[in-house]
């Protein structure tokens, strides 16, 4: 099992590599017409691979976390777990945030750009997403309306709320819920087994996500126009690794370097497609293969897809100020720590939501009158941030689950026979 993880690895990698070269020379010898058409086409490979992953999550998320929950037995157990993990959650968030504004602020990346090539129309979809956002949307997108609409929609932080509870109401009743518990639990290890099933349309999917960007955007373009804002957002995410991995250290000690080994193949999914929902399912396996009691990533994983989004949170401050940079908007230390605080609110009310960080970002510099339509100064580089970010999203809620499992004490060896 473990050879096929690492088959999986390079596969992933072989398709990165062979869709930047076949993207370069569609880019450099195609007619933009041709482009275009191939790209939309190119980009099905990656849907269906998303779509596949998307199909598991919402039961995935459900019987995991509903079972983690109700395994944990008392109420008390739950509260403590649950509190451990938000101390967590909040700490990493504001950390991640003052990196961006630090590093914002220090490189100044949105000095001296040039407006003038910014093409506005490609940020009009984003800016429509904002129109209504405010403290209503965020109350909406917290508590469902239906658990089914939640579901067909996978709203991940409604079925969250739902299914904790449903898990504590299964945990005050005690015996009598113990025959569907068990249910579930057969079926979150049917869904798992299924995971196996789509991540071998992984490699397919990368390809095509990979290949459709560099034939649209091309390579050198990209590379002068935004070198100083790239290359100061990856110094942001650079730090933030640090940071998180030295924290892991300190909790894991050397057993941290096998955990980073373990999740490799998660990590090279979610820098490849830009979607760190599309780990999650092997994010669950890895983690319980590295030791992680099973009630505690039940339990864990799923909040944190919700509330520790640690790479979003951080490229959210990079962003929103680098456009007010651009724009000449002066923003005092005060102005700055109260979009910092605001981020920190508004982040967590469209988990699911897609493109949410520029969402965020464009409601956010409308909020401190930083003209919007900025949000189409990152939209040609954004896909290649989302690459790191969705990367650091999933190294940061491995942390955090482990971690909490080490707190706990359940945290065990690693599951070698699952392996052989």
């Amino acid at each position: 099992m473990r050879n096929n993880g690492n088959r999986l690895t390079i596969y992933i990698f072989l398709s990165m590599v062979v869709g930047i070269i076949i993207g370069y020379l569609v880019h450099t010898n195609a007619s933009p017409e041709f482009i275009a058409n191939a790209s939309v086409k190119l980009k099905v490979l990656s849907n269906i691979f998303l779509r596949l992953v998307q199909m598991i999550i919402a039961p995935l998320v459900f019987s995991t976390l509903v079972v983690g929950i109700a395994k944990l037995g008392d109420l008390k157990a739950v509260g403590r777990v649950g509190g451990k993990a938000m101390l967590w959650f909040v700490t990493a968030s504001l950390l991640s945030l003052l990196l961006g504004l630090f590093w914002v602020n220090l490189m100044q990346p949105g000095v001296g750009f040039e407006k003038s090539m910014v093409d506005t129309a490609g940020a009009q979809d984003v800016i429509s997403k904002t129109t209504t956002f405010n403290v209503v949307d965020f109350v909406n997108h917290l508590f469902p309306r239906s658990i089914f609409e939640a579901m067909a929609t996978n709203e991940i932080l409604q079925i969250v709320i739902f299914s904790i509870f449903f898990g504590v109401a299964a945990a005050a009743i005690g015996e009598r819920a113990q025959p569907l518990i068990k249910a579930m639990d057969t079926f979150s290890h049917i869904i798992l087994k299924m995971v196996g099933y789509v991540m071998n349309f992984a490699p397919i999917g990368v390809f095509g996500a990979i290949t459709a960007v560099v034939a649209t955007r091309g390579v050198e373009s990209i590379a002068v126009l935004y070198m100083k804002y790239f290359g100061a957002f990856l110094l942001g995410i650079m730090s933030l690794w640090i940071l998180l991995l030295l924290v892991g250290y300190m909790i894991l000690g050397n057993r941290l370097f096998d955990l980073v080994k373990r999740i490799i193949s998660p990590l090279a999914i979610a820098f490849s497609t830009t979607s760190s929902e599309a780990v999650f399912p092997k994010l669950v396996e890895e983690l319980e293969r590295f030791g992680c009691n099973n009630k505690i990533v039940s339990f864990i994983l799923p909040l944190g897809y919700s509330f520790n989004l640690d790479g979003s949170m951080m490229y959210m401050t990079f962003a929103s100020i680098f456009i007010a940079q651009v724009y000449n908007v002066p923003l005092g230390l005060g102005e700055q720590m109260t979009m910092l605080l605001v981020l920190m609110l508004t982040s967590k009310g469209i988990a699911g939501v897609p493109r949410a960080s520029l969402v965020v970002v464009t409601a956010t510099c409308a909020m401190f009158n930083i003209p919007p339509e900025g949000i189409a100064l990152i939209l040609p580089i954004d896909h290649f941030c989302d690459m790191f970010r969705s990367m650091t999203n999933v190294i940061g809620n491995a942390l955090a689950t482990t971690a909490v499992s080490k707190w706990e004490n359940e945290l065990t060896m690693p599951l070698e026979t699952a392996d052989a």
